[in-house]
C-alpha cells in the first residue's frame, strides 16, 4: 500500500486535516489541539469507548460516534462541539455522578479530579436525575493503596494499565451493567492479591478519587501520569 493511500484527509470543526488510516478521530483532533472530553481514554492505553464523553457528530451519520474508537475516513466531516453534543455530555456526566456516591468536598482528589474538571467546564451546577446512593465498599486492605468504589466510574484505566503496561492483570471487571465493579484477582481483597506488584500505576491513571495512596487527605492526591507514554514507547521499541 502506498503512503498516499494510507493518509486520510478529513475536516474537523471546519479545519482541513489529515491522519493515518489507523488513527482515530480523537488522535487527529489531539494532534491539532482540538479538545474532545473523555474519561476512559488515555494516551498509551488501548481504547475501549466506555465513558462515551468523546461522542462527536459525523456528517451523514444519524447517530453520535465515539471519537476514541472511530477510525478516520477519507472526506469525513466531524463536529466536536455543538449544542446537541453539550447536552449529551452533560447528561452522561450527571448520570455518572448519580450512579455512585461522589462527594467532592471530602474527596482526596478534590481539585485534581478529571470528572470534576469536566463538570465545571460543562457548567454543571446540579444534577437532574435521582441519586442511587448505592452501598459500596471501601477496600483499604493493601499496605499502600485504597480503592473507594463510591468514586469508581468504571473507566477501566486501572484494568488496562495493569494488563498492558505492568503485565500483571491484577484488575478486572466483575458483573454487568449498573452492578459492575472492578476487582482484584478472583474478587479477593486487594491486600491479599498474589499478582499485584504494588507499582501504583493503576492509582495514577485513575481519573477520580477511586484509587489513592494511603495517608492522603482531602484534595491531597495528585496523579502522576508522565510515566505512561514513556513506558508505552519503550515497550513498542522492544517488541
Amino acid at each position: 500500500m502506498s503512503l498516499t493511500a494510507a493518509v486520510k484527509t478529513l475536516r474537523i470543526d471546519g479545519r482541513d486535516l489529515s491522519g493515518r488510516q489507523e488513527e482515530t478521530i480523537l488522535d487527529v483532533a489531539r494532534q491539532h489541539g482540538i479538545f474532545i472530553p473523555r474519561l476512559c481514554e488515555m494516551e498509551g492505553l488501548s481504547d475501549v469507548g466506555a465513558c462515551r464523553l468523546c461522542l462527536v457528530e459525523v456528517k451523514g451519520q444519524n447517530r453520535l460516534l465515539p471519537a476514541c474508537v472511530t477510525a478516520v475516513e477519507e472526506g469525513m466531516e466531524v463536529t466536536t462541539n455543538s449544542d446537541r453534543l453539550q447536552k449529551y455530555r452533560r447528561m452522561i456526566l450527571e448520570l455518572l455522578f448519580t450512579e455512585r456516591n461522589h462527594v467532592c468536598a471530602v474527596c482526596v482528589s478534590n481539585g485534581h479530579c478529571e470528572m470534576q474538571m469536566l463538570a465545571q467546564g460543562l457548567d454543571i451546577t446540579h444534577v437532574h436525575f435521582p441519586y442511587r446512593y448505592p452501598k459500596v465498599e471501601v477496600d483499604a486492605s493493601h499496605d499502600r493503596f485504597v480503592i473507594d468504589h463510591n468514586r469508581c466510574i468504571l473507566c477501566t484505566r486501572c484494568v488496562r494499565v495493569c494488563d498492558e503496561i505492568e503485565g500483571a492483570h491484577t484488575w478486572d471487571v466483575l458483573g454487568r451493567g449498573i452492578d459492575a465493579k472492578v476487582i482484584t484477582d478472583l474478587n479477593e481483597p486487594w491486600g491479599l492479591s498474589e499478582t499485584c506488584t504494588s507499582c501504583g500505576k493503576c492509582v495514577h491513571v485513575c481519573p477520580t478519587g477511586a484509587l489513592f495512596e494511603k495517608g492522603r487527605s482531602v484534595a491531597e492526591m495528585l496523579k502522576r501520569r508522565q510515566f505512561l507514554p514513556y513506558l508505552t514507547l519503550m515497550r513498542e521499541e522492544n517488541e
